[in-house]
């Protein structure tokens, strides 16, 4: 047993308590290093406390608990946090988190790692728009010159719901905005965001709102969580905004860029803990389940920015988590 699980009894003494919310931003602020961070504090959370430590943000659906992303703690502390909230919540899964995790939860108690899909960040002060490959980006770039679109960073409300309305209409999933996974739009909590509007005819016909990433009070990377364009303007805005955006951050000296999750691209290769079955069906939900989720549209415009990739892994109990995932489905309102 690690050390870190023995040092456990330190902390006996330091009962599990709520965050006042001023604390809880105090540890994303020193803490929040991974792209859903931020997200962690969207409406509807639920979470882990322990003081001295840091917290884990989680959803309930159908009695199962869905964890969201690393712990907001510092790395070393890993292993105690997820030891306490595993005593509580020993059938948790937990989704979008990254290899450290992984390793701890299947040595400890056997969970299964399986790969959920990717991420990808830009090292700015490398970015450029040469090369063959963001030819994409830079013809998005000319159309948006030659047909009058303009960018402006503005914390507004410019057609906002108008425009968010629209683009629901032209996804998959038409009911409502995906939560969980992606936060909502409407944050009560917005310190540090950034958001990015196009402009036609003084019109806005698109935006990104970019979330920070934070390391010891500092904003190492942003991530764009929410994008929407008019529905006239599908093609293109996305990547006029985002170059806009890069633009700006490398000027500050923002270290990075992270493109947040691509759901579903999956490295063909199985490590020792994932489940093969599990992610045999994964690989089926990306290939036949784009009436779910444009997931291959997604990939590819990432892709377009030659970021750096590394993999997102869930931690489930049973081999294939089918009931699980029905319920994370559920609670996202991809279903």
């Amino acid at each position: 047993m690690s050390d870190q699980i023995l040092a456990l009894d330190r902390f006996d003494t330091v009962a599990e308590g709520a965050f006042t919310f001023p604390e809880r931003v105090d540890y994303l602020k020193k803490f929040g290093t991974h792209s859903q961070s931020f997200s962690t504090l969207q409406p509807g959370m639920n979470y882990f406390d322990l003081p001295g430590v840091g917290f884990i943000g989680f959803m309930r659906k159908w009695g199962m608990t869905f964890v969201l992303s690393d712990p907001i703690s510092a790395p070393e502390h890993f292993e105690l946090i997820l030891e306490r909230f595993h005593s509580r919540y020993p059938n948790a899964s937990y989704i979008q988190v990254s290899k450290p995790v992984v390793d701890f939860l299947h040595r400890r108690f056997g969970l299964y790692g399986t790969q959920f899909g990717s991420e990808s960040r830009i090292k700015l002060s490398e970015w450029s728009l040469t090369g063959k490959k963001k030819q994409i980006i830079r013809t998005a770039l000319n159309q948006a010159e030659k047909n009058g679109i303009t960018v402006k960073e503005r914390f507004s409300d410019d057609n906002t719901r108008e425009i968010s309305d629209a683009w629901i209409q032209t996804r998959k999933c038409k009911s409502k905005e995906i939560r969980f996974l992606i936060r909502p739009m409407e944050m009560n909590y917005r310190e540090n965001e950034r958001h990015f509007y196009a402009y036609q005819d003084d019109k806005a016909v698109g935006f990104v709102y970019f979330d920070p990433i934070y390391r010891n009070n500092r904003i190492i990377s942003y991530v764009p969580n929410i994008s929407r364009a008019n529905a006239d303007f599908r093609q293109g805005i996305f990547y006029t905004l985002l170059a806009h955006a890069m633009e700006v951050f490398q000027k500050e000296g923002v270290p990075w860029l992270d493109l947040g999750l691509i759901p579903l691209s999956l490295d063909q290769a199985t490590e020792h803990q994932e489940s093969r079955l599990f992610k045999k069906m994964l690989h089926g939900v990306y290939n036949r389940g784009n009436f779910l989720y444009n997931f291959k549209g997604l990939e590819f415009t990432k892709s377009r920015f030659r970021g750096s990739s590394f993999k997102t892994y869930c931690c489930h109990r049973r081999s294939v988590p089918a009931v699980e995932f029905l319920a994370m489905f559920k609670l996202t309102r991809l279903l």
